[in-house]
């Protein structure tokens, strides 16, 4: 019983550590340099990396899908020993090489937006968010039983051996409480300010047209274009 306990306890500490890092979380993790991610460039002292996601956003493996928004992870990776200023304002999308520009949203109105989803459904499909870790799936029906005795085991399974369970805690090890959309793309978003070291991030463009109607996607960061698609 004292190993369970132990057990238990190292498993809480373990969820309050992770949780922990998820809370205070800013931006994604950036790669080693600009040139891993799917395009790059360059704006003075600045090299810049970045990926075009379409409507997904995630951390670790938790992802979520904002359908109102073009979403862009950000990169930016500062010469040695200079200190530079992130703004969103500065990021502006071009589609299809038009002069009307789309403009970054703000964190607050993303994570508004994802408090109140609107999922269609047809034909019989379902879109699911997963509790635990927040994919974004689909569904058609259901589980078949080959059980022709409901409430009974079904032919040749066995029931699992019972496994010892602390008794304050009669559901066995704590489970992790389900991880929100808003609070990752409140955790991830492009963090502005002043940095010294790289930073990254997504970045939300409202977006409610069709992804087919793309045919070319350009990021526009002061002097420095970025052809995403």
């Amino acid at each position: 019983m004292a190993l369970i306990r132990d057990y238990h306890e190292a498993m809480r500490l373990c969820l309050v550590v992770c949780f922990a890092g998820l809370l205070f979380g800013q931006g994604t993790e950036p790669k080693h340099t600009a040139e891993e991610y799917d395009v790059h460039g360059q704006s003075k002292k600045l090299a810049i990396g970045a990926e075009f996601m379409v409507h997904s956003f995630s951390r670790g493996e938790q992802t979520f899908i904002a359908k109102d928004y073009l979403v862009v992870e950000v990169a930016l990776f500062p010469a040695k020993g200079e200190t530079f200023t992130v703004t969103d304002a500065d990021f502006t999308l071009r589609i299809n090489g038009k002069k009307q520009v789309l403009e970054p949203a703000s964190t607050s109105m993303v994570v508004a937006s994802l408090q109140h989803p609107e999922w269609e459904q047809a034909g019989g499909m379902r879109p699911e968010v997963g509790g635990q870790m927040g994919n974004v799936g689909v569904m058609m029906g259901g589980p078949r039983s080959t059980n022709p005795f409901p409430g009974s085991n079904a032919p040749g399974a066995q029931l699992p051996p019972r496994v010892p369970v602390p008794q304050d805690t009669p559901g066995g090890v704590e489970k992790a409480p389900p991880v929100k959309a808003e609070d990752v793309a409140n955790q991830t978003a492009l963090v502005e300010g002043d940095h010294h070291t790289a930073v990254s991030g997504f970045l939300y463009f409202p977006f409610r047209g069709k992804i087919d109607s793309i045919k070319t996607l350009e990021l526009v960061y002061r002097d420095a274009v970025l052809k995403l698609r």
